[in-house]
């Protein structure tokens, strides 16, 4: 079973195929079987790593507490056992927080970060304000409909009921997660690691808008914006397809090789 050291901790990962390198974080109902079907269709071109921050899956979960501002050192204890470089991340909404944070702590194994249904917890004021807004559109809704679609939830309800299952192989919890949120990186601190950053943006997100995202694009020079029509906040798992599609787009796109010092 291969594991990490992250500071004591042991964090439980798994490596497939070869190639570039694609490394997935989950968000708070996730793990890394969450990726099935991105592994499945993405590993015949790229290296496919998935990981289990601790609290979730099969990584230490026997800490009394969690704290949030672990979960980047889960990733780069991943990134480093493995030796990876010019890795892309691909966060699951507050995931990408952790997956940001990790980049940019190991700005010379990876080369890229798509935000996917999140803004990584940059410190701005104005992105701050736009999020917040839209968080109080999405907590009128119940959970599951945040989360994937009224058509998808009564067309596929062996999908949604799986999808739900998921988060019960978990210790840790959404509120675990929060503390992420504290103390994010600047505009300026992206820019300066050189590590470029990718926006991927559902149509149909209940949770953070395309307007919202749209802007964050906006006020980060040289990133990339990869919106999904008809898609919502779980991508993933929903749309799985559209989802794969716009990833792989992603990591061809952003495999340029940096300048030599």
């Amino acid at each position: 079973m291969p594991l990490a050291d992250s500071d004591g901790t042991s964090i439980y990962y798994e490596r497939h195929g070869s190639g570039p390198a694609i490394l997935f974080v989950h968000g708070s109902g996730g793990h890394h079987a969450a990726w099935w079907q991105q592994v499945a269709a993405l590993r015949e071109e790229f290296t496919v790593v998935t990981v289990d921050l601790r609290g979730f899956g099969k990584s230490d979960s026997s800490m009394p507490e969690f704290d949030g501002q672990d979960f980047p050192g889960d990733v780069v204890a991943v990134l480093d056992q493995e030796d990876l470089t010019d890795a892309m991340l691909v966060g699951q909404s507050i995931g990408s927080v952790a997956a940001l944070r990790a980049g940019l702590l190991r700005p010379e194994r990876v080369g890229s970060v798509v935000l996917g249904h999140s803004l990584g917890g940059i410190s701005h004021p104005e992105l701050k304000e736009l999020a917040a807004a839209d968080r109080a559109e999405a907590v009128k809704l119940p959970v599951i409909d945040r989360l994937l679609t009224k058509r998808f939830q009564e067309e596929r309800a062996d999908l949604t009921f799986l999808f739900q299952q998921m988060g019960t192989f978990n210790v840790a919890k959404m509120q675990d997660l929060r503390n992420l949120d504290t103390n994010g990186p600047s505009l300026d601190d992206i820019r300066a690691s050189g590590v470029k950053v990718a926006f991927l943006a559902g149509e149909k997100d209940a949770v953070l808008s395309v307007k919202t995202v749209t802007r964050a694009h906006e006020l980060l020079p040289g990133s990339h914006l990869e919106i999904v029509p008809d898609a919502p906040h779980s991508m993933y798992w929903e749309t799985p397809a559209a989802y794969n599609a716009a990833v792989a787009h992603l990591r061809r796109t952003l495999t340029a090789p940096k300048e030599a010092a």
